[in-house]
């Protein structure tokens, strides 16, 4: 994949990670209800597998608040908080429907065991790490849980050692998949598809640790380029999604240079991205993907409240100007019928986005764009904080004639760019700012100085502007400018 600066070439291969969807794995969590709390022991689990039920609505029950005893004895199963992006995030609430248990001595026929789900059922992983070297779960049934026994993501580690493609594949409605480390996938760590069956929907993923995937580490598309069924209004939330520098040389190089990034969707509406933290995605050589992306067609994203941290581009909406694409009938942003869109309206708001490792500003692409909008139309770009140590092409870019974009209040150290015809509507913003108006840009904590201009310098009348900061902490009468509100 080519740099802004060279041109642009979109991938050829993003239909094709697909096919390792047959050998990947599940893990789903539903919040979907049962009466019958009882535990199950994995031998009662039989080889046949539920038909996968599209029009399922089973409601998700995670209600913020810690989750109790979920192995009905006198401890409690409750995981800490935990901050990822701007947020305090609580431990999954108490898990509802049948309980079963699994152990690191699964392995092996985990993808027998997930095969065999009934809907609503809720799998407890017990302490340890689980070294998959080729096991696998694909959930087909929906409202199923899966999750860990502590609320600890550290504490249950399913580990792919690179043998493993997919470790997690969802292809069913209303799954959930909370409070555990997956880790060294050969693709994709987790990823939510469609099926035959019809649409994915209301996946949730939440308080996740997900470490050096070969490709995307969270892959949300269709099943097939020929289908009509989406992976819609899912969520990613309170996790912690990173490429480090032992899992880098293990990054695929042969579909496409640097064939990896943090959240990658096509064809997706209504995912909400928020209080995550998404770093090192980037390659010595080859353009990695952005720690998040929506393009091909996807719709009404929300992106905020994230830190992410020394990738090579930070947030995607839209990427090519031709090819596959998901349409919609109401013509959207008013633009003609043919138009190419890759992104419809959406929303990036209240992240911090940051580049200061020296590798990666050496490196062959260096840090590309903080947000980057590329036949994207109707995007809400607000309160946003984009800090580079280094050189940085564009913090915030809006390309190609089909792009349009309001730009309000956001903060960033290097230059705001309109590319090839694009459009947009600019108020509030600083772009050069000083790197001294940071508490520590170096380390990536972009909370205002004291002394920092940016501070009551914001507009407040451009409408659709979020009420607090990265935080959570209320925005005044003169909103300071980017991501936090100084108190």
């Amino acid at each position: 994949m080519t740099s802004h600066r060279t041109g642009f070439k979109p991938p050829d291969v993003h239909w094709a990670v697909t096919i390792t969807a047959i050998i990947a794995t599940v893990f789903a969590v539903a919040g979907c209800k049962d009466n019958s709390a009882k535990e199950k022991d994995v031998s009662e689990e039989t080889d046949s597998r539920w038909e996968n039920d599209s029009t399922s609505d089973l409601p998700n029950d995670d209600t913020g608040t810690p989750p109790g005893d979920s192995d009905s004895d006198s401890d409690s199963d409750s995981g800490a908080a935990i901050s990822t992006g701007g947020q305090s995030c609580q431990p999954l609430s108490q898990p509802s429907g049948q309980s079963i248990r699994i152990t690191p001595d699964d392995v092996g026929r985990l993808s027998t065991i997930v095969a065999g789900a009934q809907p609503g059922d809720v799998f407890i992983f017990e302490s340890g790490t689980y070294s998959l070297n080729g096991d696998y779960i694909w959930i087909s049934t929906p409202g199923v849980t899966l999750r860990s026994a502590s609320g600890n993501p550290e504490d249950v580690i399913l580990d792919g050692n690179y043998q493993t493609t997919e470790i997690v594949t969802v292809a069913a409605s209303n799954c959930t998949i909370a409070e555990m480390t997956i880790q060294r996938a050969a693709t994709h760590p987790i990823h939510v598809t469609t099926s035959e069956a019809g649409d994915t929907l209301n996946t949730k993923i939440y308080r996740m640790t997900i470490i050096d995937p070969g490709e995307q580490a969270i892959k949300i598309n269709t099943h097939s380029s020929e289908s009509a069924t989406f992976a819609d209004n899912g969520e990613v939330a309170c996790s912690s999604i990173q490429l480090t520098d032992a899992g880098r040389p293990h990054v695929n190089m042969s579909a496409t240079p640097c064939y990896t990034g943090g959240i990658d969707a096509h064809q997706a509406r209504g995912w909400i991205i928020q209080d995550n933290t998404i770093s090192g995605f980037w390659c010595p050589n080859g353009l990695a993907e952005h720690a998040v992306h929506f393009w091909r067609g996807c719709r009404d994203t929300v992106v905020e409240r994230n830190i992410l941290t020394n990738n090579a581009r930070g947030v995607g909406f839209g990427m090519a100007t031709e090819g596959d694409a998901r349409t919609y009938s109401d013509t959207p942003c008013g633009l003609n019928a043919t138009a190419y869109v890759g992104h419809v309206n959406g929303v990036i708001q209240n992240n911090f986005i940051h580049a200061s490792d020296p590798d990666l500003l050496a490196s062959e692409d260096g840090f590309d764009c903080g947000v980057c909008l590329w036949s994207a139309c109707g995007v809400n770009v607000a309160h946003n904080t984009i800090v580079s140590t280094g050189a940085l092409f564009s913090s915030i870019e809006w390309r190609f004639q089909s792009s349009s974009a309001t730009v309000t209040n956001n903060l960033a150290t290097h230059p705001m760019r309109e590319r090839d015809g694009a459009t947009a509507t600019l108020a509030g913003n600083i772009d050069n700012a000083s790197l001294s108006q940071f508490a520590d840009a170096a380390s990536g904590d972009l909370h205002l100085n004291t002394t920092a201009a940016a501070i009551n310098a914001g507009i407040t009348t451009a409408s659709n502007l979020p009420k607090s900061d990265i935080d959570g902490d209320p925005r005044d009468a003169t909103p300071d400018v980017g991501a936090d509100e100084a108190l």
